[in-house]
C-alpha cells in the first residue's frame, strides 16, 4: 500500500501543475483585456478628448456622462448569483463568458460607426455591462480554483500584475492616438483596437478553463438569498463598506485634472497618456513589492500602510492645487483674467 501511494500522487501533482499553468495564462489574458477594455482603459483619453473638443462639453458634463458606466460595476454581485445557480447550456462560467465577451466585441465595433453622444452611450454601456460580467465570472473562476489549488494569492497577484501592465499600455497608446489623429478618428481607432481584446478571453475560456457541467439549483439560490439577508444585517459589513467607500471616494477628479493638464498646463496628449501610465506602473511595483517584501506583514499592518500611502498621495493633489492658486494670485488682476 505504501509503495503505491507515491505513484498515485505523481499524476495528481502533474495534473494540478498543468491546471495551474493553464489558469495563470487564462488570468493573464483576462486581466489584460480588462485593463484595455474598461471605459477607463484604452478608450478613456480619446473619449474625453472627443467630448471636449468636438462636442464642447464641460468637465461636469463629461463626468456625468462617464458616471453612467459605473452602474454595471455596482451590481456585479448579481451576475455572480445568476451564474452560480442558473447554468447556461450546462455551464456556470464558460457560456456566460463567451456571450459577454462576444457582446463586448460587438459593442466596440459599433462605437467605430457612431459620433453622436446619445447613440454612443448605448454602445459603450453594452461594453461596460459585458466587461463587468466577464470580470465577475473570472473572479469566480479565480476564487474556486484558488481554493482548490490553495493558490489564491498567486492568482490575485497575477490578476493585478497583468491588469496594470495593460492599463499602462492603454494610457500610452491612447495618448498617442489623440496626439496624432483627429478627435473622432482617435476615438474610432481606440474602439477598433479594443474590439479585438475580448477575443483573447473567448480563446482562454474555450481552451484554458476546466469546468464540469452543472444543473440549475433553485434550492441553493433560496439558501443563498437567506444568507445574504442575514449578512446585510451585520454591522461589520456596513463598517467595511463605509471604509471602502471613503477610501476610494474621489469626486470626479480625473476629468477636471485632464482639463487642467490640457488647457492650463498645456501638456501634449502623448505626455498626458504617459502620466496616466505612471499610475499603472505604481500598481505593478506594488504587486512586486508584495511578492518580495510585504507578503510577510500581517493584514493589519498592510492595511495601515496602504491607508497612510493613499492619504499622502491624495494630499499631493491638494499641494498641487495650492501651488496653482498661489501662482495665479501672484499675477495682476488683468493678467489673471
Amino acid at each position: 500500500m505504501t509503495d503505491r501511494a507515491p505513484a498515485v500522487e505523481i499524476p495528481t501533482r502533474l495534473s494540478e501543475r498543468g491546471s495551474m499553468t493553464h489558469l495563470l495564462w487564462f488570468f493573464a489574458l483576462v486581466y489584460v483585456v480588462e485593463g484595455l477594455g474598461q471605459i477607463g482603459g484604452l478608450i478613456s483619453q480619446p473619449l474625453n478628448y472627443y467630448l471636449k473638443q468636438v462636442q464642447g462639453w464641460t468637465p461636469l458634463q463629461i463626468t456625468a456622462y462617464l458616471t453612467l458606466f459605473n452602474l454595471p460595476w455596482i451590481i456585479k454581485p448579481l451576475y455572480g448569483l445568476v451564474s452560480d445557480f442558473i447554468p447556461l447550456f450546462g455551464y456556470r462560467r464558460k457560456s456566460y463568458l463567451l456571450i459577454a465577451n462576444a457582446a463586448a466585441t460587438c459593442g466596440f465595433l459599433l462605437v467605430t460607426q457612431l459620433t453622436v453622444p446619445d447613440r454612443l452611450v448605448f454602445a459603450l454601456m453594452l461594453t461596460a455591462y459585458a466587461m463587468a460580467i466577464s470580470s465577475t465570472l473570472c473572479g469566480a473562476v479565480l476564487v474556486e480554483n484558488g481554493q482548490r489549488l490553495k493558490e489564491s494569492g498567486t492568482f490575485i497577484n497575477q490578476q493585478w500584475l497583468w491588469y496594470n501592465v495593460a492599463a499602462m499600455t492603454a494610457a500610452i497608446v491612447g495618448g498617442q492616438l489623440v496626439q496624432n489623429l483627429a478627435p473622432t478618428s482617435a476615438l474610432h481607432s481606440a474602439a477598433a483596437l479594443v474590439s479585438c481584446a475580448p477575443l483573447l478571453v473567448i480563446f482562454g475560456t474555450v481552451f484554458l478553463i476546466p469546468e464540469k457541467k452543472a444543473r440549475m439549483n433553485i434550492q441553493g439560490m433560496k439558501h443563498t438569498f437567506e444568507g445574504l439577508s442575514s449578512t446585510f444585517r451585520r454591522r461589520h459589513l456596513w463598517i467595511i463598506a463605509a471604509f471602502i467607500f471613503l477610501y476610494y471616494f474621489s469626486p470626479g477628479l480625473s476629468t477636471p485634472l485632464y482639463f487642467i493638464m490640457t488647457d492650463d498646463l498645456k501638456f501634449s496628449q502623448a505626455y498626458i497618456g504617459f502620466l496616466g501610465s505612471l499610475a499603472g506602473a505604481g500598481w505593478v511595483a506594488g504587486a512586486f513589492l508584495h511578492r518580495w517584501y510585504l507578503k510577510k506583514l500581517t493584514l493589519k499592518k498592510l492595511l495601515n500602510l496602504s491607508i497612510a500611502i493613499g492619504t499622502l498621495a491624495s494630499l499631493g493633489f491638494l499641494f498641487f492645487w495650492m501651488r496653482q492658486r498661489r501662482r495665479l494670485l501672484a499675477f495682476p488682476p488683468v493678467l489673471r483674467q
